[in-house]
């Protein structure tokens, strides 16, 4: 599955900005070359009216202020690797595979290599939803903050909406972590200690896969090295049902979402990192105590090391968090993650 790109070092593409367009950035020569999906709502790229009703949006308007030098940073790294002739997006299953269920054909890995061999990675699960995709916001900048630390880093575009039924995004992170370990030599990384960072709902599927009931050992890996959460759903609390309807109507087992995160911690649980802000909208439509204070609980009641970071000011989806009481949370999370790999 894994083959050389075609050549792009002729392309020379002229360099994102924060007021790049997201249609400037869609007809970069490079950035489509490399096969980055550059979409935020599900049905964006196959509905016409939508798409070019957002033609105009700038990089800025699309990923914030707060995480979009980062983001710009990281899609400029990411065309300086795709010239020099690195193979950027990786299918996770086979054509046989995808023939069977298409809708794996959307499971992707988009690869941020480190500078030098032998560097630990992390794999990004963006914070997604029944509609929203937000592989550039929470991919591709932290792919960048963590380059430049040294790490190796893989965005992972995982199922979602209704292709996310019977715990499709689990397979697709546990098929990830199969993939890079089975090509560890030649993605230059190590296999063991690796982290999942991971924003809102990505950060629940993050927890639920460091859990051993739906996590790692069903997959045959090594378990994270640690978990870096920001703004991690802990309990999808009154959604549940409603998920179940619309994804696994006639399914009787429990599904990922069924699962709190805190109920998948025991004293063999990885390394915690996790943060949140007091004025998270969300987290507190979704019983702010149910949340963050609830995995802080657990953690402490098994004895699992971890860090929580609460801020005053921190809204949910602010990603990077530039401008908000969470900027430099990346460099205290990182700090977390060696200090338990050590």
């Amino acid at each position: 599955m894994i083959a050389l790109p075609v050549s792009a070092a002729e392309y020379g593409a002229p360099e994102i900005t924060p007021k790049t367009t997201m249609k400037q950035l869609r007809e970069n020569p490079s950035i489509k070359g490399s096969g980055l999906y550059t979409y935020v709502y599900i049905w964006e790229r196959d509905c016409d009216l939508l798409r070019h009703s957002k033609d105009n949006d700038t990089m800025e308007q699309v990923i914030g202020t707060e995480s979009v030098n980062s983001c710009v940073a990281g899609m400029n790294y990411l065309i300086e690797t795709y010239n020099a002739g690195t193979q950027i997006t990786y299918k996770l299953f086979s054509p046989e595979e995808i023939a069977q269920d298409a809708s794996r054909d959307r499971a992707e890995l988009y690869y941020f290599p480190a500078e030098q061999p032998g560097a630990k990675y992390a794999v990004v699960l963006s914070g997604n939803a029944l509609f929203y995709s937000g592989e550039m916001r929470g991919g591709v900048s932290t792919a960048w903050e963590l380059h430049q630390q040294g790490y190796a880093v893989f965005a992972l575009r995982y199922r979602i909406g209704l292709d996310a039924t019977d715990n499709a995004p689990l397979e697709d992170l546990g098929r990830a972590i199969q993939f890079i370990t089975a090509n560890a030599q030649q993605f230059g990384v190590q296999t063991e200690d690796y982290a999942l960072v991971g924003y809102s709902s990505g950060g629940q599927i993050a927890g639920i896969f460091g859990g051993k009931e739906l996590g790692y050992p069903n997959y045959g890996v090594p378990k994270p090295g640690a978990l870096l959460l920001a703004y991690p759903i802990n309990n999808f609390y009154e959604t549940k049902p409603l998920y179940h309807v619309l994804l696994d109507t006639d399914a009787l087992e429990r599904r990922y979402y069924d699962y709190n995160i805190s109920d998948c911690v025991d004293a063999d649980y990885p390394p915690t990192y996790f943060w949140y802000g007091q004025d998270d909208i969300l987290l507190i439509a979704f019983n702010y105590w149910q949340q963050g204070p609830a995995l802080h609980k657990a953690l402490e009641t098994y004895g699992v090391p971890y860090k929580e970071s609460v801020y005053r000011h921190a809204p949910h989806g602010v990603g990077i968090g530039e401008g908000t009481d969470a900027e430099g949370w990346v460099q205290e999370a990182i700090a977390f993650w060696e200090e338990q790999c050590a």
